[in-house]
Order: C-alpha cells, then structure tokens, then sequence
C-alpha cells in the first residue's frame, strides 16, 4: 500500500526530514499521536494466535478508509498501542474503529457481544522529534518489558521487525517453512482474499502475504521511521535507553509487571479451580473476583493493576479493596 503523497510530503516537511541535521536542535511537530487502549478494561483483546493474525490484518484493512500514516504499533493480548500521524480526528476515528471491529470479530468468533464497548482509548500528543523517537521505541519495547519472552525487534506482532532490515527480510513466523516466501495476494482466489480481510470489499492492488498474515510493510511507514532516527545506531540508543517512566510521565497507562502475563494467567486459572470448581472468571460475581484477586495478591509478587486486569474487575473502583 503506497502512503498518500499529499500526507507523505506533510509529515516529511513536519518532522523535518527534508531539513539539514543539527546537533542538539529540538524539532517541534504537530498532528502526531500516540493512542493506546486501556489494557485494564478487558481480560483479554486477543486469545490466540488466530486472533493475532486476524488482528495484524485488521489494520490494513481498516486503514483504507482514513488518511493516516502508522510509524509504529504493538498488538498485545490485553491492549494495543499505535503511533500515528494526521489530523487528529481522523487518527481518533481510526482507533476506535479499530477497536470496534476487534469486538465484532470477538463477538462472532467467541460469541462475547459488545465486549469492548466503553473501553477506554488514551491519546498524548507527540509534540518533539526527541520524544517521537523515544514512543516509537517504547512501543516496540511493550512485548519484553511485560515479560513476553521475545526480542524487542522480533515480537511477530508489531512492527518492530520492519526497522533497519536488509532489503527484502523480515522475521519469520514461527509457522513459516523453509519454502515460505513473500508472496503476492494475486495467487489467491476471491474467496481465500475475502476470508484473510474479513471483508467483502473488492481489493484490486496486490498485496504482499506471508501464508494469511499481510507483510505489516504494506501498511507501516517504517522508512520515514528510519528517516527519523536517521541510523541503527540511533534507533539501537534510543531502544536501549527508553524507559517505561519517559512515557508514563507524559500520561503512559503500561503497569510495571514483576511476572509475565501469561505466567500470572495461569496462576488465576489454578486459583479459580481451587476456590470455584472452574477455569475460567466468566460468571463469578464481584464479590467472587474480589477473593480472587486478594489470593493473587497474597501469594504472588504481581502489581495491583495485573492482578486487577486479570480478575475482570476495574482498577480505580477496587483498588482501596484489595
């Protein structure tokens, strides 16, 4: 997918991508936004790896209707984070646009109607270059700083892979085999096209696919990214050195986790069958998930908003009760 020109040449002219480099000099931009959804609102956003598929393909496709340009995004099990540039309307539409066709694809697939409705999406404006550059990385840094063993640059659904890579290569999925290779959508059939997009829209461009993933190239801007950081050796300072509290000073909504979320999952899991005789919180009342989430708290070294999330409740009404 080709970025539109006309919004192409607004943000190299805004970011200063066309302007000689100064040492030191701070560049000022404006219609650039980091949005993410409130990853306490929901126990989980995507339940497997069906669902992150479906997820990566849903940005192309929900892209289409909006003039925005994606810099940057993580797609996490309980939330997502997007940088993105233009009006700010339009990039406000887009998310929640997004989020409500993750919860119509939740609802036909788990049969879990309006499960995203109310879920809170926050936004910062990114007024800097220095604090573009430090978002970006923060975003796809989101994976291993919540305990998901992955690399930074190798978390399969983000666009951390896309940066600084030789021509042509990008991670593999771990589904890939050795005969895999970046292929065009004109092989498929309508019908196989129309099941990867989940959309009946007539699609005439080719796109590039790994088997049913889109190539997340066709929808993020990873070249105007490594235009602002101008070199790996920035964007590796910068990936190294950006730190949790550089966003949550500016309005950040990430929990500082001790254990990973899959592991405290777990836990949760075991705890409903020891108390209630069931896998799952699905049906347990307040009062229920309120003694859930006290155990959980007792026996692991997990922060209050975890342990909060992972029993369905809402963080700023049962904090103090806990």
């Amino acid at each position: 997918m080709e970025i539109n020109q006309k919004l192409l040449g607004q943000i190299t002219s805004d970011l200063g991508l066309n302007a000689p480099f100064v040492k030191g000099e701070t560049i000022k931009i404006t219609n650039c936004w980091h949005f993410t959804t409130d990853g306490n609102a929901v126990d989980l956003m995507f339940y497997d790896e069906a669902d992150f598929i479906d997820g990566m393909n849903r940005i192309y496709v929900t892209l289409q209707d909006y003039q925005v340009v994606i810099l940057a995004f993580t797609l996490m099990d309980t939330h997502v984070h997007f940088i993105l540039y233009g009006e700010f309307d339009e990039c406000n539409r887009f998310m929640h646009d997004y989020v409500k066709r993750t919860s119509r694809h939740i609802s036909t697939r788990f049969q879990e109607r309006h499960k995203f409705d109310g879920v809170p999406i926050n936004h910062q404006q990114v007024d800097t270059d220095y604090y573009l550059k430090t978002v970006i990385c923060y975003t796809v840094k989101n994976a291993p700083v919540a305990g998901i063993r992955h690399n930074a640059l190798d978390y399969p659904w983000s666009s951390g892979p896309l940066y600084f890579k030789t021509q042509g290569l990008w991670c593999s999925p771990r589904w890939m085999t050795e005969d895999d290779t970046v292929a065009s959508s004109s092989r498929m059939t309508l019908t196989q096209r129309r099941d990867v997009l989940r959309t009946r829209k007539q699609e005439s461009v080719e796109i590039r696919m790994i088997d049913r993933l889109i190539f997340p190239g066709e929808y993020v801007a990873y070249g105007i990214v490594e235009q602002i950081f101008k070199t790996c050796r920035s964007f590796n300072f910068f990936l190294c050195r950006t730190k949790e509290e550089d966003v949550d000073a500016r309005g950040g909504s990430i929990s500082h986790l001790s254990i990973p979320m899959q592991e405290m999952r777990q836990h949760k899991n075991e705890i409903c069958k020891e108390l209630y005789g069931v896998n799952s919180i699905k049906g347990l009342t307040t009062e229920q998930r309120l003694r859930l989430a006290r155990i959980m708290k007792a026996r692991y070294n997990s922060s209050l908003k975890q342990i909060i999330r992972l029993s369905g409740l809402v963080y700023d009404e049962v904090k103090d009760l806990i």
